[in-house]
């Protein structure tokens, strides 16, 4: 295949040369990004196309996502933006319509801001519902509501008890409620759902969110949460051809209560970090989830919820250390769920202990999250060169109000604080957290830069100056997204050596309101040289 070389363009490198106005690829590659003049005498033969004076960006890096769990959330009920549990009901009622055959319902995104006390209630389904399995996952995915149809169907019982780190709430008779919390969710729920996908199911969803990463910009994505089922899925894309995005898999490790249990599946990730690694598919580390959520009263935190209550860690420093330490030994990279303050001391606490045991040697680990931090803790993590990777979507102010009761206090105001992150000299990754947030990345883009709601601009924003600059923005969404997960030589910048995998926007989003980014399309994604979409806007010369 002959160069290809781009001109007529406003390049954003995301690089130390921040912009260019001609780019050429060679072999999947960039060979060149710069003027256009070097660009021709350095491939006087290549294939000319003319993007007409638009803009190009670096392909987007969602540097936290599930990415076979965004493809299953395109096909279910959409909840997201619901305001009260009537709306919850319609939604249901019209996917139900919509798909008559379908078994069972299943469901994603409502907010516990919706559900009268943030308590969701088998009863609130059952009368709409009596016969047909409803499975709502909340939009903070760690969470899900099932009516008494499903809860049948999972087997879940007065006896069933507790697993560590979770809760199947109950009411007073010790019945469950349907409302299943964290590693009841995770690991009652979850698995069985995974068993009822077939291979053509998971073949489906891979599709999806294949296609939807072509159309909104996402050339690589870091899964947060890979799994066997998943690897299975990604590699058979992969064999057939139908992959055009990247993988970046960071292993899902459950704290089972047993060391070795816990180190087995560690050695599972360090086998296939070393087996698994191709240009389209590579498994990079692990990922522990340490704590819950605020809005579910699960978020470790160092003072009470504002109800006085406060919550356990999933994974205490005892049993954390150790993994750490052997995840950081084999060379994997590890990945931290940590949204509540203690939970970031944990994770914090976890990498000293590996660098006491292990020594200096090459590492790049990463907390996610991080919606509540003293900003000590911010200087702790950035000394020990820990990645903060953070999802601006997380702050859209119309899901704020209950989050904010939930801490009651100052802790609010200082939520989700991006610019502490940089300050102190570490290295922002920005991601999406797909599908408990939507994965397209210039919403997420505008929310960053504004704080504001990409659903509703007009809502006031969520503590504004804690907003980042727009091209800062980008930069923490490709090129340091990129850099976490050991990327920085493939993919987030647009240099010569890197993939080419670049996007072409309708609108030059620097140079027109903010509030453009929210009507702005991707017109071209590039993937190593390939075009994957193309909404006709080349001109070949």
């Amino acid at each position: 295949m002959s160069d290809q070389l781009y001109i007529n363009a406003n390049f954003f490198t995301a690089d130390s040369r921040p912009w260019a106005h001609a780019l050429v690829v060679r072999d999947e590659r960039i060979l060149y990004v710069g003027d256009e003049a070097t660009a021709r005498s350095l491939s006087p033969d290549a294939a000319v196309i003319d993007l007409g004076g638009r803009l190009a960006l670096p392909g987007f890096v969602d540097g936290h996502a599930h990415v076979i769990g965004t493809g299953e959330a395109l096909s279910q009920a959409n909840l997201w933006g619901v305001e009260d549990l009537a709306e919850i009901r319609d939604r249901l009622a019209r996917w139900k319509e919509n798909n008559p055959d379908a078994p069972r319902i299943l469901a994603m995104g409502w907010p516990h801001g919706a559900i009268p006390g943030g308590q969701p209630h088998r009863s609130m389904l059952d009368e709409q519902f009596p016969d047909v399995p409803v499975y709502a996952v909340a939009y903070d995915y760690h969470s899900i509501w099932l009516n008494s149809a499903a809860l049948d169907e999972v087997g879940i019982t007065v006896d069933t008890p507790d697993p560590l780190g979770g809760v199947i709430h109950r009411d007073e008779t010790g019945e469950a409620t349907g409302f299943v919390d964290e590693t009841a969710y995770h690991g009652i729920v979850a698995p069985f759902l995974d068993e009822l996908a077939d291979e053509s199911t998971n073949a489906r969803n891979l599709e999806l969110v294949q296609e939807a990463y072509r159309l909104t910009g996402v050339t690589t994505s870091c899964d947060m949460g890979f799994n066997e089922a998943d690897f299975q899925t990604f590699l058979a894309g992969e064999r057939s051809g139908r992959l055009t995005s990247r993988l970046k898999a960071y292993w899902r490790v459950n704290n089972t209560g047993d060391l070795q249990q816990n180190l087995a599946q560690v050695a599972r990730a360090a086998e296939l970090s070393e087996t698994v690694s191709s240009p389209l598919l590579d498994v990079v580390g692990i990922k522990v989830i340490i704590d819950g959520t605020v809005d579910g009263c699960t978020a470790v935190l160092g003072a009470p919820y504002a109800d006085g209550s406060t919550a356990e860690p999933i994974w205490p420093l005892d049993d954390l250390a150790p993994v750490v330490a052997a995840a950081d030994a084999a060379g994997l990279k590890v990945a931290m769920h940590a949204i509540g303050d203690e939970a970031v001391r944990i994770a914090i606490s976890a990498v000293e202990e590996a660098i006491r045991a292990n020594g200096p040697i090459p590492r790049r680990h990463r907390i996610e999250h991080l919606e509540v931090v003293d900003r000590a803790d911010v200087e702790r993590l950035a000394a020990l060169g820990i990645t903060p990777s953070m999802q601006p979507v997380h702050v859209d102010p119309v899901n704020a109000p209950f989050w904010r009761a939930q801490l009651g206090d100052e802790r609010a105001d200082h939520g989700f604080p991006w610019p502490w992150m940089t300050e102190a000299g570490a290295r922002l990754a920005f991601g999406t957290d797909s599908p408990t947030a939507a994965h397209p990345p210039l919403p997420n883009m505008y929310m960053a830069a504004t704080r504001r709601s990409a659903s509703a601009p007009e809502v006031a924003p969520n503590s504004e100056e804690l907003a980042v600059p727009l091209e800062q923005a980008i930069v923490h969404g490709s090129a340091h997204s990129a850099w976490t997960c050991g990327a920085e030589d493939e993919v987030g910048r647009l240099r010569s050596g890197l993939f080419a995998d670049f996007i072409v926007l309708d609108t030059n989003v620097f140079e027109r309101p903010v509030d453009e980014l929210l009507s702005t399309s991707v017109v071209m994604t590039v993937l190593g040289g390939e075009v994957v979409h193309d909404a006709g806007v080349r001109e070949d010369g």
